[in-house]
């Protein structure tokens, strides 16, 4: 799911920037506490080198580990315009996905290489793992995002034993849970606007499932459309690439593999990782507390779609917060209730957790 798509390929085109491509090393990066950690570089990560950036100030914080959304758009070359003022509290870590940033520019997939839902939460797995012995920590906290919180939920399930608690904002269910509302309520929003243009190409779509590749687009742009009357704009200079992440070459592998995870994502016919994702099948019961943070505004992941799927959760402490003002994409409200959902809820028990 783009969920910066458009806002990224304006301001970035073009291939990974391998001046950065040091590989990080396995020995611990925390020996006490009040050591700051600033390392980025490439990991082995099931069988490849994936990217991976660590930032914080004091080795003591509890590390949260973000699953960025899109498939296909990592928070890396953001990170610390968005992310910086978290590093007082906590050690932030950005992965590059499997087929996504800088693991796509050092990995280019065959033209028939396929991604998986498995495969990427392998991944993800692993990189905690990494985390835990690369910090010296017993786990870390795990959250993600519309595309990111699907994966998360993945990896929660599959490691639970790896994670103080599972933070998820605009939490995607599946395809088939969450299309068909973001579909309905849209055109409907169109039709009461009396909004000719996106009446007709959303009727000309059809209701979902699709096998055009290009259906979600045409749907996400006027999800945005509508979602920006009622929603606080993203902050001017939020999605400016930070240096190394500024050149050319970078820009066309981070556009390149979100071309190729997107397409991944819908299939070329209907085929792709969305047609089979159902989180509701990997069981409702959680090991580690849930948080879910919805956007009262968002046309993607629609809020009773997410409420629903948390009501039936089971986890050992759970919360659903609602977002005014706020839709699919970043905005300030969203990143500062992610920011005070991990300072009260969740920071004291990760750092009583992994003094035991």
């Amino acid at each position: 799911m783009k969920s910066w798509t458009w806002a990224l390929a304006a301001l970035l085109s073009l291939s990974a920037c391998l001046a950065m491509a040091q590989t990080v090393p396995l020995h611990p990066a925390c020996r006490e506490p009040g050591q700051p950690v600033d390392e980025s570089g490439f990991v082995a990560i099931g069988g490849i080198r994936q990217w991976v950036v660590i930032e914080g100030r004091d080795c003591a914080n509890p590390v949260v580990l973000i699953v960025h959304g899109g498939p296909g758009n990592p928070n890396t070359p953001f990170a610390h315009t968005l992310f910086g003022g978290w590093t007082g509290e906590f050690t932030v870590v950005q992965w590059d996905q499997r087929g996504a940033g800088k693991t796509y520019g050092a990995n280019k997939p065959a033209d028939d290489e396929r991604l998986t839902v498995e495969q990427l939460a392998r991944d993800g797995v692993e990189v905690a793992t990494y985390l835990t012995q690369r910090l010296g920590k017993r786990k870390v906290i795990l959250m993600g995002g519309s595309w990111g919180s699907a994966l998360a939920v993945h990896m929660a399930q599959a490691s639970p034993a790896l994670f103080h608690a599972y933070v998820g904002t605009a939490q995607l269910v599946g395809n088939d849970a969450n299309l068909k509302p973001s579909y309905e309520r849209t055109l409907g929003l169109a039709r009461a606007a009396n909004d000719a243009d996106s009446v007709a190409k959303l009727e000309k779509l059809g209701p979902p499932p699709w096998t055009d590749p290009r259906a979600f687009g045409i749907l996400r742009r006027v999800t945005r459309t509508y979602e920006a009357l009622k929603t606080d704009p993203m902050p001017k200079g939020w999605l400016r690439p930070a240096p190394g992440y500024d050149t050319p070459a970078y820009g066309a592998d981070y556009e390149a593999g979100e071309d190729y995870s997107y397409l991944q994502f819908v299939g070329r016919s209907g085929d792709g990782m969305a047609a089979r994702l159902d989180l509701r099948r990997l069981g409702k019961r959680f090991a580690m507390p849930v948080f879910l943070l919805q956007g009262e505004q968002d046309l993607v992941t629609t809020p009773e779609v997410s409420r629903a799927y948390f009501d039936s959760l089971a986890a050992p402490r759970k919360e659903f917060l609602s977002m005014p003002r706020t839709g699919h994409d970043p905005s300030r409200t969203m990143m500062d209730t992610q920011l005070d959902v991990l300072r009260s809820r969740v920071r004291a028990d990760a750092l009583a957790g992994d003094a035991r």
